[in-house]
């Protein structure tokens, strides 16, 4: 995949086939079938069953999301607080998800958390320095996208008036506006919900690969979609798992109302405040595709850290503690790519997957029905044809 650091656009299919000989793409209804039922895969799923396709979905779990990254996810639209870790790309994706996830959720058949309150960002005085780097971070992203909302420097009054339960415990911190949040199983449940509703079949515990159908022929489908995630390894090389720890904690001490970060060299956290006094707090992010439990000394980390924001956490409740590993490309960037004819790959969302996949979706939607993608274009996303 091409950086998005080079934001060139290349169409969707190969220069030397006429796309008019192509089109349309998808006659209606279509036969379409996903393999992987995660967070892209159900996105894709509802969005093409709802155009009036006949969508089928193969996954090798179940309709609870147990093998999907997203099920392990604070599922946080935070594209200026993210921009410390990627590119312009991944930022851009993020701010037009912002405004996408309402109209997604709208149509759901049950309804899903969402908050659209800004990010806090605190640290301890002998963190300022690590804390003025990250300043700077987000300071130079919004030089390079003036249109994200400008962030705030918040002294401790400020601060005491815009997040009361950090008051006394903090002198500054930054505030991101605009920044939001959603109840990642939530969505999975509306997501899964909503595909039943529209009598999209599915095939639970029956994991499929490409070389299993034949896109095209007889009694096959006319499109492949693979959204497997890190089921994809055989097929997309140098996809890797990045592993990742949360705690679910239910706090009913602590009145943090917004996605808080603490800053600190070693362990850095993020607490995600959901409904009914319920926390997501993590952190860890190791280079393994790992999946056993979470290690005494990362839980330990994570809750000492989210006691240092809020002592209330003291006598919370260890909901869950959690492991996952984030699908993941060479450049830690997304990748949509050509694999065969009428096989398409969507993959290597990493730590961004809610924040970005409603760009993803749009992306894919657009090559389906016209070849090629004036949003990818727009996000700096180079597709790429396998082989």
């Amino acid at each position: 995949m091409g950086s998005f650091r080079h934001a060139s656009f290349c169409p969707f299919l190969p220069a030397d086939r006429d796309m008019m000989d192509l089109q349309p793409l998808l006659h209606s209804p279509a036969r379409i079938t996903i393999l992987g039922a995660g967070l892209m895969g159900r996105l894709l799923a509802v969005a093409l069953a709802r155009q009036s396709h006949r969508v089928e979905v193969f996954d090798a779990a179940g309709p609870e999301a147990d093998g999907a990254a997203a099920r392990v996810a604070a599922a946080m639209l935070a594209p200026l607080a993210e921009s410390a870790v990627s590119e312009p790309g991944v930022v851009r994706m993020g701010q037009y998800a912002l405004a996408r996830w309402p109209q997604l959720l709208a149509q759901l058949a049950l309804p899903v958390y969402f908050q659209h309150d800004g990010t806090l960002i605190v640290w301890h005085r002998q963190d300022a320095a690590e804390a003025a780097r990250l300043r700077d971070k987000l300071r130079h992203m919004q030089t390079l996208l003036p249109e994200l909302p400008a962030m705030q420097a918040l002294d401790a009054g400020a601060l005491a008036r815009l997040e009361p339960a950090a008051a006394g415990r903090f002198h500054q911190a930054l505030y991101l506006p605009g920044e939001g949040q959603l109840d990642n199983r939530q969505a999975l449940a509306a997501l899964h919900a909503t595909m039943e509703q529209l009598e999209v079949r599915t095939h639970w515990h029956q994991p499929r690969a490409p070389h299993d159908f034949s896109p095209g022929g007889d009694g096959q489908p006319d499109w492949l979609l693979d959204c497997r995630g890190l089921g994809a390894r055989a097929d997309w090389p140098g996809l890797r798992g990045v592993r990742g720890e949360v705690v679910r904690l239910h706090a009913p001490e602590v009145t943090l109302r917004r996605p808080t970060r603490l800053v600190h060299p070693r362990y850095p956290i993020y607490i995600a405040p959901k409904q009914d006094h319920l926390f997501v707090v993590g952190a860890t992010e190791i280079e393994s595709d790992d999946l056993s439990p979470a290690s005494v000394r990362s839980t330990l980390e994570l809750l000492s850290a989210a006691y240092t924001v809020d002592s209330g956490f003291a006598e919370a409740r260890i909901v869950e503690i959690a492991t996952q590993c984030r699908p993941t490309l060479p450049d830690d960037n997304p990748g949509i790519r050509l694999l065969a004819d009428r096989v398409l790959q969507i993959n290597g969302l990493y730590r961004h997957g809610f924040m970005i996949a409603p760009a993803l979706l749009d992306v894919v939607l657009e090559l389906l029905q016209h070849g090629q993608s004036p949003l990818a274009s727009r996000f700096g996303l180079n597709l790429q044809q396998a082989g």
